[in-house]
């Protein structure tokens, strides 16, 4: 199973980005995925999750600015963030539990896209 994430880049303060994450491989369906992000000094934290029911749930410090979404016939995962802050400059991970065949799961990095946010 691969992450293959896409969609940082480089944008003022007040902008907006959008990334996405593509699961391919070996696989039965998705459990719950998200983002993650770490910033330089710092340790990984959560941003945002959506599980396979829908459910999400989201970083303090993101609430209200960034939005978590996912397409199960496409296997991916966006996360639209807007009012973007110089705060929010971090490698960003995407994450999956993924269940290939019923009965075992396993858990995926991808490989992180860099999101830099100038003040």
């Amino acid at each position: 199973v691969q992450l293959q994430a896409c969609g940082g880049g480089l944008v003022q303060a007040g902008g907006s980005l959008r990334l996405s994450c593509a699961a391919s491989g070996r696989i039965s369906s998705i459990n719950t995925i998200g983002w993650y992000r770490q910033a330089p000094g710092k340790q990984r934290e959560l941003v945002a999750g959506i599980s396979s029911g829908d459910s999400k749930n989201y970083a303090d410090s993101v609430k209200g600015r960034f939005t978590i979404s996912r397409d199960n016939a496409k296997n991916t995962v966006y996360l639209q963030m807007n009012s973007l802050k110089p705060e929010d400059t971090a490698v960003y991970y995407c994450n999956a539990e993924v269940r290939i065949v019923p009965g075992l799961s396993h858990n995926y990095w991808g490989r992180g896209t860099q999101v830099t946010v100038s003040s």
